[in-house]
């Protein structure tokens, strides 16, 4: 028998059913996508308790994008749009709002604000997003992300989240996310009936710096119904974390001083080389630090791609222009004015009016934004107390680092050689072969050009204008005089010391009065000596 017309038959009934299967399409309840947007669908409307259950929903589905929509709504940044009733995400920009899919990340364009309805969200669900956002990231990869889901759960910890913190204690072998597990712990113990259980609770928590853990500790101890041991128990670990609170907080008020202190220090440093070495009153040192942060500005116009590269080039462009500038400014009018510190300072003050009306002329009278590299944003979080952000961070640091700098050319230069020669003696300097003249000029360029250098960090604090060098010209003097002119150890420690000493006074007295009271200190502080904390030997002494 012949079985080949059966087996054709057969394979061609194979590959139309086949074709059938292809041809028809995927059902809805297939598509993740589609299943995703139907669970999406009752966040566009105004009922509360429609919205809490679809939030539950979407948090319990695998979906690449639950987390992002849930997140967006916790950060207000999820609407729809009316014509179509889509879910998307919104991110609003200077010339409206960018729209893309909440399923798909699809972008969809621009829409007017108009044309776009929030969705609303109340307290209590966004109590909901913050315990399942901290759910979903209790799984994460990274411990530091699991640690933060912990004590964003800490707040409002039911018992299904007191059982997921006993399920990942019972697997987790990172440290702080254990410790992070036991505070919250302790803290939900708290409010326990059982007295033993409050009292394990408070020895866990006892010097901790958690701040709920301190506001429910003092709730303990003032309420009424509370167990005498266990008021005193807690009572003890509150006083346990109030020392210890004060204690870091005032190691924070000891690095906003010293950030402080290292602007002084900065813009006063250049000063001390000018004045203290030279005797040269210079009233347009501000305007040299002006122009130290107006370079920063044209070098991050000059290269907008490379934000994060661009104060490794303004620092050296920076000197270079403020040097050759005060150059000019010594060769053109200070060179005929030495010994007659009193013209020195009326001529400074005209060439500082000069400066400053030349850069409203060039770059406007209007302030200039200055962008921060995104390796000086953020901090590093110490505890809950404590935390040392970048910028401050990066400003001590380079503080030091232009101080070491400075005290390595004066000491084993040449040029500083020859600087401390003509301080310490001009004539006798010169009957052995030095040329004061080159001397004085590169001396004052390089107090000129660290005084740009102080422009580029001062950039980076505050907005760059006309009027930028006017508000640090005082207080650089004021370093200056009570360190020991022309001595740079005595800038370092007053710039310091002063900055220390402001802020410690700030809270208390307000910003204004501190300053009037370091300043009445300075003023009280040189009557008795003169000379400064260090005084310098050299040219200005002995005139």
């Amino acid at each position: 028998m012949d079985y080949r017309p059966v087996i054709v038959m057969r394979m061609f009934t194979l590959l139309v059913l086949v074709s059938l299967w292809v041809a028809v399409p995927v059902s809805a309840a297939d598509d993740p996508d589609v299943s995703f947007a139907s669970v999406l669908a009752p966040l566009n409307t105004r009922d509360f308790e429609a919205k809490s259950r679809a939030i539950a929903a979407i948090s319990e589905l695998k979906h690449e994008r639950a987390g992002i929509v849930l997140q967006a709504l916790l950060d207000g940044s999820l609407s729809s749009a009316k014509s179509t009733k889509r879910i998307v995400l919104v991110r609003e920009i200077e010339t409206g709002y960018e729209v893309e899919d909440a399923v798909t990340a699809a972008p969809l364009g621009m829409l007017k604000r108009t044309e776009l309805k929030r969705v609303s969200v109340n307290n209590k669900l966004r109590r909901q997003l913050r315990e399942l956002i901290a759910h979903r990231a209790l799984g994460a990869n990274d411990p530091v992300a699991r640690r933060k889901a912990v004590e964003a759960m800490t707040d409002a910890l039911d018992a299904t989240g007191r059982a997921l913190l006993i399920k990942l204690r019972s697997t987790e072998s990172d440290d702080d996310v254990l410790h992070a597990v036991d505070i919250a712990l302790a803290i939900a113990d708290l409010e326990s009936s059982s007295t033993e259980e409050r009292n394990d609770a408070i020895d866990t928590l006892h010097g901790s710096l958690n701040p709920l853990a301190r506001g429910r500790l003092a709730a303990l101890v003032a309420a009424d119904d509370t167990a005498d041991d266990t008021r005193r128990a807690a009572a003890s670990a509150l006083t346990a974390i109030e020392q210890r609170v004060a204690f870091f907080e005032f190691l924070q008020v000891i690095f906003f001083g010293l950030s402080l202190g290292s602007v002084l220090v900065l813009a006063a440093i250049g000063l001390a080389i000018t004045f203290g070495v030279m005797g040269v009153i210079n009233m347009a040192h501000g305007e040299l630090i002006m122009l130290g942060a107006y370079t920063t500005y044209v070098v991050q116009l000059l290269m907008p791609q490379h934000i994060d590269w661009s104060l490794l080039v303004a620092v050296p462009a920076a000197f270079m222009v403020a040097a050759l500038v005060g150059i000019a400014i010594e060769r053109g009018v200070i060179r005929f004015l030495y010994g007659r510190p009193l013209e020195t300072l009326l001529a400074t003050f005209g060439v500082s009016l000069v400066l400053q009306q030349a850069v409203r002329s060039i770059f406007s009278p209007l302030n200039r934004s200055v962008s921060t590299p995104s390796w000086m944003s953020g901090s590093i979080e110490i505890n809950s107390v404590l935390s040392l952000t970048y910028n401050r961070l990066t400003i001590i640091i380079f503080t030091l680092v232009v101080f070491a700098a400075l005290m390595a050319v004066l000491r084993y230069s040449r040029l500083g050689l020859e600087v401390r020669a003509v301080a310490q003696n001009r004539a006798m300097a010169r009957a052995v072969g030095v040329r004061g003249s080159w001397v004085d000029a590169m001396t004052f360029g390089l107090g000129a050009g660290v005084a740009g250098v102080a422009g580029v960090a001062l950039s980076q604090l505050t907005n760059v204008g006309p009027n930028l060098g006017q508000a640090y010209i005082v207080d650089s003097f004021m370093v200056v005089v009570f360190g020991g002119v022309g001595n740079l150890w005595g800038t370092l420690i007053a710039g310091m010391g002063l900055g220390v000493a402001n802020k410690f006074l700030e809270p208390s007295a307000g910003a204004v009065m501190a300053k009037i009271v370091v300043l009445v200190f300075i003023i009280v502080f040189i009557q008795k000596r003169p000379r400064g904390m260090f005084p310098q030997r050299g040219r200005a002494v002995e005139n």
